[in-house]
């Protein structure tokens, strides 16, 4: 199932505002399977200013939590997948991140993520970033929900 997805409809599905969130668009989906999300990387970014001055580069940290983001896109835009309303959907691993690429301003992100298990609100993800044809990091993400507490 091919749908688009305009920042509005990631502002929708993701909690996140600016300066932390990180996609601005989905350009593929596969429910329940797969997401291809973007994220243009501007030189007006916060992070810029001390993550190098003389060489301005975004840090790997960020380029994980894209990756994630787009995680919860997929799982959001999931009907079956998707937690109750008073939940958040965090990280709760990473595990064999790679970095290959430095990703610097101008460049557009291209986030894929495909689900590789899911139960009870978990899942695992196989995550890759990249600049044009260029694998800039990689990594097995683990998400999950947890619940909020009831406001009295």
């Amino acid at each position: 199932m091919n749908m688009k997805g305009d920042i509005y409809e990631v502002m929708n599905l993701l909690p996140h505002r600016y300066p932390f969130l990180l996609v601005d668009k989905i350009i593929d989906f596969e429910e329940g399977k797969k997401i291809l999300a973007i994220k243009n990387v501007s030189f007006n970014e916060p992070y810029f200013n001390g993550h190098f001055p003389n060489y301005p580069v975004m840090p790997g940290v960020l380029i994980l939590e894209a990756l994630a983001q787009a995680s919860g896109l997929l799982v959001f835009k999931t009907p079956k997948l998707c937690p109750p309303n008073e939940s958040l959907y965090l990280f709760v691993g990473i595990d064999k991140a790679r970095f290959k690429k430095p990703v610097e301003p101008g460049d557009q992100l291209k986030l894929t993520v495909e689900m590789t298990k899911s139960k009870q609100g978990f899942a695992i993800f196989d995550a890759v970033a990249t600049v044009g044809n260029d694998v800039a990091a990689s990594a097995e993400l683990m998400c999950g929900f947890k619940e909020l507490p009831k406001k009295t």
